[in-house]
C-alpha cells in the first residue's frame, strides 16, 4: 500500500510539472516558416527600384520574397515590408532592412514617409556643402576662411566683454555703469552681422 501510494505521488508530481516545462518549451523563440538567416551583416536594400541583397560589399538581386528570422517580410520588387506586428511601410531608395529585421532610412524624409508625416517629408532636406563635378575656386574657398577665421576673433572679442561686464557686476554691491562695454558688444554684433551676409 504504502509503494502505491509513492508511485501515485510521483505519477501526480510529473503530470504536475509537465504542463509547467510544455510551456517553457512553447517561450521558446521558433523561427517562422520559410525564415532564412543571411547572417549579420546582410542589409536588404531598395536600390534602384526594387530590393537587393547587400553583404561583403556585394550586391545580389533577389528572386523571391524574403523571411527574416524575427518574422519580418520584405516584398523583393515592391519594397514594401510587414514588420512582425503587422505594421506595412514601404522602403523608399537606399533604405535597407538588417538582418536583425529593423529598418534603417537613407534620408529623414523617407523616415518621414515612413511614419506618414507628409509635412515631415516636404520639410527634410539636405543642405549640400560641395556638388559633385563642380569646381569650386581657390579664391572663394581662400574668402571663406577668411571671413571665419575673422568670425572666430571677433566671437574672442565679444567673449572677454561678457566676462570683464560678469566680473563688473559680480564685484561691486551697487550697480556698476556698463554703457561702454555695451556700445562695444554692440559694434561687435553689427560686425558678426555683416560677415555673416
Amino acid at each position: 500500500m504504502r509503494t502505491f501510494f509513492i508511485l501515485l505521488l510521483t505519477g501526480s508530481l510529473l503530470t504536475a510539472v509537465s504542463p509547467a516545462s510544455a510551456q517553457e518549451k512553447t517561450a521558446v523563440r521558433v523561427r517562422p516558416i520559410g525564415a532564412v538567416d543571411y547572417g549579420t551583416g546582410a542589409q536588404f536594400l531598395f536600390r534602384n527600384g526594387e530590393v537587393v541583397l547587400h553583404q561583403d560589399n556585394n550586391y545580389q538581386p533577389l528572386t523571391k520574397n524574403i523571411r527574416l528570422a524575427n518574422g519580418t517580410k520584405i516584398n523583393y520588387k515592391s519594397g514594401i515590408v510587414e514588420l512582425p506586428s503587422g505594421k506595412l511601410t514601404t522602403l523608399h531608395e537606399g533604405d535597407y532592412v538588417n538582418s536583425a529585421g529593423s529598418i534603417v532610412f537613407a534620408t529623414p524624409g523617407s523616415a518621414a514617409a515612413a511614419r506618414h508625416d507628409t509635412i515631415g517629408a516636404n520639410a527634410a532636406r539636405f543642405e549640400q556643402y560641395v556638388e559633385r563635378g563642380k569646381v569650386v575656386p581657390l579664391s572663394d574657398l581662400q574668402a571663406q576662411l577668411n571671413r571665419q577665421s575673422q568670425q572666430l576673433k571677433l566671437m574672442e572679442q565679444k567673449v572677454r566683454l561678457l566676462n570683464q561686464k560678469i566680473d563688473l557686476l559680480s564685484r561691486q554691491s551697487t550697480p556698476p555703469d556698463t554703457r561702454q562695454l555695451d556700445q562695444q558688444l554692440r559694434e561687435l554684433d553689427q560686425q558678426l552681422q555683416q560677415l555673416a551676409k
